[in-house]
Formats: C-alpha cells, structure tokens, sequence
C-alpha cells in the first residue's frame, strides 16, 4: 500500500515538474511528453540498473504510465498558468515532492530487497534525482543536483530514515516526505548551500590575511 501510493504521488509529481520544464522552453507536446516521462521513470531505471534489479519492472507499470500522460496532457491543454503562472518556484515545488516521494519510495525498494545501508542511500538518491538529472540534461540546462542549492543531501537524509527504521509506517513516510519538502523549498528561498571549493580556498585566504 505504502509503496503504490509512493509511487503514484512520485509520478505525478516528476511528471508535472518535467512538463513544466518543457513548456517553459516552449517544447511542443512531444517534447513535454518526453520530458515528463523521463522525470517520472528515469531514477527507477538507473536505480534498477546500479543495484541489478530487473529493468522490465519499470515497464509493467501500465497504470503508472496512465496517470503520468493524464497529468501531462491536462497540464499541457488546460491553461492553468493564467492562474499559477509558471514560476520557477512551482517547478521547484513539485520536483520537491517527486525528489522526496522517490527518495523514500527508492529507499524502502532497498531495504525490502534486503541490501545494505549503503545500498539503500544510493537507491534512495537515484530514484529521487535520477529524472531531474535527465530532464535537464535534455532541456539543456544545469542539474539541480549540480546547483548550490542543497539538494541530493534531503534525499540522503530521507532514505538514511528509512534505512535506519526511523521511518516505517504510511503517516511516518509522509511526514518525512513532508519534512524533505519543506526542507528543499526553505534551501531554495533562503540559499543554503554546501560548501564549495571556492567557499574553502576563499575561508583559507581569509584566514591567511588575519594572521598577517
């Protein structure tokens, strides 16, 4: 049950979230069509390819299919920008919720196939970031997860709940998911960042001034 519901909140979302992308390059419905299906089913694929899980498991998902081409095509013929917009924070929203749904989905995948901590942080960040990054690379833009902005480390975080067993029922996963979310939108809006290697030599040269 925990995992169909994942599934589906993670689809819908990465699918609106690549439609988004696509409608503002001004890509026709093939295009949003393509990027919206490579948001939603990207990480899955990789995550099945690195942890040797069968790869026709992501095609026997009709239902998942439907829904994505749903969402897309009442995105693309239904005018809701003349009420939302397309902001770049709607595009952020929603490709939260899908980082966050498939972080935790792909998580749980791991542990339920039995595989270490390890494994279960790689299949976490991968089925959360997996389809950004190839919607991206196909719009011609730089990947979120390349960006300032923290990004990768919620999905650890969220799959490091799950592996640990801090996360274990339906209401818990969603709360985390929520967490996750609120957490991407707040490193958005306020700029929080990892640290570069530009920050540390720029700290170093500061440093270094001081004890002149």
């Amino acid at each position: 049950m925990a995992w169909d519901i994942l599934n589906i909140i993670g689809t819908m979302a990465f699918a609106i979230s690549g439609a988004i992308v696509a409608l503002e390059e001004e890509y026709d419905l093939f295009g949003v069509y393509l990027l919206g299906f490579v948001t939603a089913f990207g990480g899955g694929t990789i995550r099945n390819i690195l942890l040797d899980l069968p790869i026709s498991d992501i095609w026997n998902q009709s239902m998942l299919f439907t829904i994505a081409f749903i969402t897309m095509t009442l995105l693309f013929f239904i005018p809701f920008h003349w009420v939302l917009g397309f902001k770049k924070l709607w595009g952020v929203f929603f490709d939260a919720i899908g980082l966050a749904s498939f972080a935790v989905q792909g998580a749980l995948f791991a542990v339920m196939a039995g595989y270490p901590m390890s494994a279960v942080i790689v299949g976490g960040v991968l089925t959360g970031v997996g389809g950004g990054v190839i919607r991206d690379m196909l719009a011609g833009r730089k990947p979120l997860v390349l960006h300032q902005e923290i990004y990768a480390m919620w999905a650890v975080l969220g799959a490091m709940a799950v592996g640990f067993g801090i996360a274990t029922t339906m209401w818990q996963f969603i709360l985390l998911i929520i967490g996750i979310v609120s957490l991407r939108m707040l490193s958005v809006i306020y700029q929080w960042s990892l640290p570069s290697r530009f920050d540390w030599l720029r700290q170093l040269k500061k440093l270094k001034r001081q004890g002149e």
